[in-house]
């Protein structure tokens, strides 16, 4: 889980927000427009969906295992 939030996050760590990676998985799953994607807005959407991110990355932790 841990890996794939670092290697997600490369060379945006101090700010996700600004990662195109996440402004992209942001965008597909929520409808919301990633070009204007702020700060407040990314950890307000981050934390109304806490328990879906957590299943995802639990969901990445064992594909990874398999793999």
């Amino acid at each position: 889980m841990i890996r794939f939030l670092w290697l997600a996050t490369k060379g945006y760590r101090f700010h996700p927000w600004d990662s195109p990676y996440l402004r992209w998985r942001v965008e597909t799953y929520s409808g919301m427009k990633a070009e204007s994607l702020t700060f407040r807005e990314f950890w307000h959407f981050v934390w109304r969906n806490k328990g879906s991110l957590s299943r995802y990355l639990r969901w990445v932790a064992r594909m990874a295992n398999h793999a």
